[in-house]
């Protein structure tokens, strides 16, 4: 019964961090004329640097965000280091911006000379959340890519030396983030959890986590290629529901049947979900090697969740094997399961 409380309060404690701190993007295009950035930040990211909801009134209008351009251009333009051949330079003329219906701003500039090597360091992660994380794509002319990076706070320079051919792949830096994602996304976690706790063999513990990860991928894969895009305020709420059914189900099915196809059904749901995050950092708009991405954030959810029910699904078996505990474990953590499925979807819907 202590393990139960443990893993109660330890879970309890992160219910409010269910999602990563923020994702962003930037892409560099070098052409003859020189360098052309273009920012790309989810409008509430912004609120970091330029406040707009300057009349109080917790809501953000067309008026604000028109009036805070000018100041959202000159902090990113100082919190940018750009240097070319060598040498620090700064924008040719005040950043552009534009507003879009995804709530997202996007900051432009443009740089002289044309760069044969470059150096950006990006100073502006500073500015926002712990964890914030900025994908950078460097570009030619003709929309090949020449190098590509993900930066942190500790980590925000990024450089290319065309002379010396140098090149990056962000093969392991997304693979990085879908690990991260998926160990850090205690939303689906818990409604894996959920699903796993009512196992007693490997066979089907292994049907479930193979349906999950079939239907997640789907959806990711064509929601991140932005095939289909749903709204998060949709999405999120459904995956909260999707936790509270299970644990309902636990709860009053002594032993379900179908959890396979149900798993499939609200995995295709969560996949949505996984999706978010790169649909933040618009991969789709990486005009090559938009599948690099893709696969290997998904090959990282895959790793993490691996990880995940390695660890547990011994621990789980072993309690069922204890006939005091197992009289509890189930109704216990199912309970559990539905107060935070149902915490999520009361913020999620009316918060």
């Amino acid at each position: 019964m202590k393990l139960i409380s443990f893993l109660f309060l330890f879970t309890f404690a992160q219910i409010s961090f269910a999602h990563d701190p923020g994702l962003s993007s930037a892409e560099v295009v070098l052409n003859e004329k020189g360098v052309d950035v273009s920012i790309t930040f989810a409008l509430q990211d912004t609120e970091a640097f330029a406040p707009m909801d300057n009349d109080g009134d917790a809501e953000v209008s067309n008026e604000e965000r028109e009036a805070s351009k000018p100041e959202v251009a000159a902090l990113i333009a100082k919190e940018l280091e750009v240097t070319l051949n060598n040498q620090n330079v700064k924008p040719v003329k005040a950043g552009d911006v534009t507003f879009d219906a995804q709530n997202n701003a996007h900051i432009s500039f443009h740089y002289e000379p044309a760069a044969t090597s470059l150096k950006m360091q990006l100073l502006f992660l500073n500015k926002l959340p712990d964890g914030h994380k900025q994908v950078v794509t460097i570009k030619d002319a003709a929309g090949k890519n020449l190098s590509e990076k993900m930066l942190t706070q500790q980590d925000n320079v990024i450089e290319l030396n065309l002379a010396a051919g140098e090149s990056s792949s962000m093969f392991k830096d997304f693979f990085v983030l879908g690990v991260e994602h998926i160990l850090t996304g205690y939303d689906h976690l818990l409604f894996l959890f959920a699903l796993l706790i009512v196992t007693h063999r490997f066979w089907s513990a292994f049907g479930i986590i193979t349906f999950f990860t079939i239907a997640h991928s789907i959806t990711l894969a064509i929601a991140g290629m932005n095939l289909v895009t749903i709204p998060s305020t949709i999405i999120e709420p459904l995956i909260a529901a999707s936790i509270v059914y299970v644990g309902l189900e636990n709860l009053i099915v002594k032993e379900p049947k179908g959890r396979k196809y149900l798993t499939f059904a609200f995995g295709l749901i969560h996949g949505f979900g996984f999706a978010a995050v790169l649909q933040e950092m618009n991969i789709s708009s990486i005009e090559t090697g938009i599948l690099v991405p893709l696969f290997s954030f998904n090959l990282g959810v895959e790793t993490g969740q691996l990880i995940v029910t390695t660890i547990s699904l011994p621990i789980i078996w072993w309690l069922h094997t204890k006939p005091l505990i197992e009289k509890y474990f189930v109704p216990i953590s199912s309970v559990f399961v539905c107060l935070a499925g149902g915490f999520w979807l009361i913020e999620r819907t009316i918060l």
